[in-house]
């Protein structure tokens, strides 16, 4: 019998791309088709929407509330590491990152390496890092989008496997920008993450 390809997604905050993600597993048939499920949604904020939208789908979630480990003589060490044993106790094929707003260390990166994605709303290599939208505009950008990516210890930077590309109106905010670039990750994220299933033996 073939091991179930289990999907462990990293959550912060409202949790769509992770709601895309969900809702593409199982209208594409990935359990039956790809052999691939959703084992655990993982957030650092205990008070993260995307939680409760996971519960509601009734997929497994969990909690590492990285304010815990504040008082550590290395926090983040100590965070990832307990985010890691959390993980992998789902044996992962794939671990996710949906809006997962913590830098993690170099250390659990590679521990990772290869079977890692994120999505980040720029077309990288551009604008890595925070406030895309702003900067983009800024900038006098004719085009943004979003990019699905391979993690690497690099900030931002890996493999690019899909890209959206999004017009920048004259009149754009970038809250306004956002909206667009985000309706596009939810999109491109699921499409990549079933291609990059699909090459996993």
């Amino acid at each position: 019998m073939t091991c179930m390809k289990n999907i462990v997604v990293l959550i912060s905050g409202g949790g769509s791309n992770m709601l895309a993600i969900a809702r593409a597993a199982v209208r594409r048939q990935w359990a039956e088709k790809l052999n691939a499920r959703i084992a655990a949604v993982i957030s650092n904020r205990p008070d993260a929407r995307g939680l409760q939208l996971s519960a509601d789908l009734g997929l497994n979630t969990q909690v590492v509330d990285h304010t815990a480990f504040a008082d550590r003589a290395d926090p983040r060490t100590a965070f990832d590491d307990v985010l890691r044993q959390t993980i992998d106790a789902h044996e992962p094929a794939l671990l996710v990152l949906a809006g997962f707003m913590h830098i993690l260390t170099p250390g659990f990166v590679v521990h990772y390496e290869g079977r890692m994605l994120n999505i980040h709303p720029s077309l990288l290599p551009a604008f890595t890092g925070l406030h895309t939208h702003r900067r983009a505009i800024d900038a006098g950008c004719h085009f943004a989008g979003a990019t699905v990516h391979q993690m690497t210890t690099e900030l931002d930077h890996g493999p690019i496997l899909a890209q959206a590309v999004v017009p920048v109106l004259p009149d754009d905010t970038a809250d306004a920008l956002a909206a667009r670039v985000l309706t596009q990750e939810h999109l491109i994220y699921p499409q990549a993450i079933e291609t990059f299933l699909k090459s996993l033996p």
